[in-house]
């Protein structure tokens, strides 16, 4: 499976790029994949589309937006690009706007980038790595800083306490004592969380990681999997599970399926969805 730094080569990358609008900011992630031959320029105007249809979920993080479509001929291959804006611009999303950063996906199928996808959501999540890309004077320096995360995967930053804001490694009263004491209700087979976007191959993968960080904090990773899906489907399969996490354009556009839907702003927050997962189990 391709790492992160083969995804995004340094002729993959540009900074400091201008862009009027949230859609030149994506024509420029769509415009950079097709001229290194991850897609064509049918699969940038895919993107854009995305956006209209499904708002701006793709901006997953504060400054971060994530841009992709679904699998299409207009993919060439599995492909990333990594744009840094030179002036932020508003996507129209309430809670991360504006975006300084747009990396674009495109993906020949949903598995052959799971890595990097979780690689990237690890990256965001540490402040280190994520000011050396911010201050990055070039291409090649990024493109350094993606080939690091290549290396074993490293312990995810503490969630903060929903208690006190506090680091969990100071306050560890916060964390459930033990998973066979705090385990989820009812036993036997594990419970299963949906998360939801609009293409089940790109944002969703994102949560999952977050999500699945937190479980194996909690030692809960053996009570509780979780699935990364589309909206579409998150509808049928919505009867297999204890609650969905997903961004608030893709809650509305679920509507009530039945089980509790959880709005996540922070994709890459292991704070918040240690708070969400808490509320979902009547954790303290």
């Amino acid at each position: 499976m391709p790492t992160l730094s083969e995804l995004i080569p340094a002729d993959a990358v540009r900074l400091d790029v201008a862009a009027a609008d949230w859609r030149e900011a994506v024509r420029a992630a769509g415009d950079l994949m097709a001229a290194t031959g991850a897609s064509t320029g049918e699969y940038t105007t895919e993107m854009i589309e995305n956006v209209e249809e499904n708002g701006p979920y793709i901006v997953l993080a504060p400054g971060f937006a994530f841009a992709h479509a679904r699998p299409s001929p207009a993919v060439l291959r599995t492909g990333m690009s990594w744009v840094r804006l030179a002036e932020p611009v508003e996507f129209g999303h309430e809670a991360n706007d504006p975006v300084t950063l747009v990396v674009g996906l495109a993906a020949r199928d949903s598995g052959a980038h799971t890595d990097a996808m979780a690689a990237l959501a690890r990256l965001l999540a540490d402040p280190e790595s994520e000011r050396a890309l911010r201050e990055a004077p070039t291409p090649e320096a990024v493109h350094a800083v993606l080939a690091g995360l290549d290396a074993p995967e490293r312990p995810a930053p503490p969630a903060e306490s929903p208690v006190s804001g506090r680091s969990a490694a100071v306050e560890r009263s916060a964390e459930p004592a033990r998973p066979e004491e705090r385990q989820p209700a009812g036993g036997g087979a594990p419970h299963k969380i949906l998360t939801v976007c609009g293409n089940g191959l790109g944002t969703s993968l994102f949560l999952k990681n977050t999500l699945e960080q937190v479980l194996d904090r909690w030692g809960w990773s053996r009570y509780v999997t979780v699935e990364a899906t589309d909206t579409i489907s998150a509808k049928g399969k919505a009867g297999e599970a204890v609650a969905i996490l997903t961004s608030g354009e893709i809650a509305k556009a679920l509507g009530d399926i039945g089980v509790p839907v959880k709005v996540v702003e922070n994709f890459t927050s292991t704070g918040e969805v240690d708070r969400i997962l808490r509320d979902t189990y009547d954790v303290p």
